[in-house]
């Protein structure tokens, strides 16, 4: 059997490299071939941001896999069941099923239970996502309403930041 691997991370705090040794170790266990990984440091709040998902749906048009290998449901669409099932609905359309290595009752043939926890699990990961953002608001509220020290930015940093630091001076 055919199948791909997506990995996402939206933090640099996270790590695909924590995702993707398990999900391989899951197809050698199971006899599969992982015949394409596809990468993604994009928040799945960010429209148009998910290129590797976008390519990934692509090459499930032609017919490449028959499964996609994913940590949890939450790696591939936080958006709530509004936008998950048209998602599951295309790739099923194409012959892919998504099984979650988190989640393993997506392995079992789909029906109604299928639906109603595919539901449950995307309203939960929407909700978390949308706290967290919440919190991150509030927070930089405090810490501008405080005063940030000089040099300091509220919020997350940009892509590419990490280039622009100014190094320390050698003592």
């Amino acid at each position: 059997m055919k199948v791909a691997i997506y990995c996402r991370v939206s933090t640099d705090e996270q790590h695909k490299e924590n995702q993707l040794p398990v999900l391989e170790e899951w197809a050698k266990n199971r006899g599969w071939e992982v015949i394409k990984v596809y990468q993604e440091d994009e928040s799945a709040w960010k429209a148009g941001h998910q290129k590797e998902l976008a390519q990934l749906l692509k090459d499930a048009r032609m017919g490449g896999f028959k499964i996609v290998l994913i940590w949890a449901l939450d790696r591939i669409c936080r958006g709530g069941p509004r936008e998950i099932f048209p998602l599951l609905e295309t790739l099923s359309g194409y012959g892919v099923k998504v099984f979650s290595n988190q989640e393993n009752w997506t392995e079992q043939p789909e029906g109604p239970m299928y639906d109603l926890l595919i539901s449950v699990y995307a309203w939960v990961a929407r909700m978390e996502s949308q706290r967290r953002s919440e919190r991150t608001k509030l927070g930089m509220v405090r810490a501008k309403e405080k005063g940030t020290k000089s040099g300091k930015a509220i919020g997350r940093p940009k892509k590419g930041a990490e280039n622009m630091a100014v190094p320390f001076p050698n003592n």
